[in-house]
């Protein structure tokens, strides 16, 4: 299951998994998109075991929707793919009030995780892959707003998102002891992917430079196999690129992590929706 897997590593590494003979469904927001990852299932003989499922994963309720769709029509959920992200130039609330990176980047991946645990529990050998940007200083973190309703900058925004899935991958390891699921947390590098987002001016400048200077989605997608393959034993890893980051440095901290899962649990308390 590959959230954002209509768009740049998440369908590339979807199509991959359809080539192998494997089911996928992939989520994502764009009908357009979800119809011609479909019709790319087709073409290469893996149409019947292609889906997609429509939803805006910024909504905390939408999040809830899938998993529960997920939970009741597959007993079983080998493998788990975060991918799901929108980068935005100026701050945006959702329609639940909450700060659109904070909803997608964070609040999606940690519903998933947690919402179809039972699910892959169950696999063969389960994993869940989060792709973000692992090791960076918590110094990223941005505590007395982690939405931030002041200041906002989206360099700044997107080292806390990093952050925000290390805690994640720490927290989802202590709420699970003893659990068969490897959580690993990966970034293939610079990729010349969609960059789905809203930029402005200068933005869209940079982000034309940064798609002239990325490597090729199959060659992340080589890259990130190998976690969903054949995971490292530790409940826990993070790479950056072929690089092993050690989770049990300061920027994986506990104690970290039990503050931001206490500030999630109010949070989705705040949307309506069950912690």
């Amino acid at each position: 299951m590959i959230t954002g897997g209509t768009d740049g590593i998440g369908k590339g590494l979807g199509l991959h998994y359809l080539g192998r003979g494997d089911r996928v469904i992939v989520v994502g927001s764009n009908p357009d998109k979800g119809r011609r990852f479909l019709e790319e299932a087709q073409a290469i003989g893996s149409g019947e075991r292609a889906a997609y499922i429509e939803a805006d994963l910024s909504l905390v309720a939408e999040n809830r929707r899938v998993v529960a769709e997920i939970t009741q029509s597959h007993p079983v959920v080998d493998a788990l793919v975060l991918a799901a992200r929108y980068y935005r130039s100026t701050r945006r609330e959702t329609a639940e009030g909450i700060e659109h990176n904070f909803a997608l980047f964070y609040l999606s991946r940690y519903l998933f995780s947690h919402g179809l645990a039972d699910r892959l529990e169950v696999g063969e050998q389960p994993v869940i892959l989060n792709l973000a940007g692992p090791g960076g200083d918590l110094s990223a973190m941005n505590w007395d707003d982690l939405q931030f309703t002041r200041d906002y900058r989206p360099d700044r925004i997107m080292a806390q998102c990093g952050k925000l899935s290390d805690l994640a991958g720490v927290g989802f390891t202590a709420a699970h002891p003893g659990t068969r699921i490897r959580y690993v947390l990966a970034h293939p590098g610079l990729t010349a992917t969609g960059f789905t987002g809203d930029y402005n001016e200068a933005d869209a400048a940079l982000v034309a430079g940064m798609h002239g200077r990325g490597q090729p989605v199959d060659a992340a997608v080589d890259m990130l196999r190998r976690h969903l393959d054949n995971p490292d034993p530790e409940p826990l890893s993070a790479y950056m690129q072929d690089t092993k980051i050690d989770v049990g440095g300061a920027p994986f901290d506990p104690a970290a992590a039990r503050r931001l899962a206490d500030i999630t649990h109010t949070v989705l308390s705040g949307s309506g929706q069950p912690a």
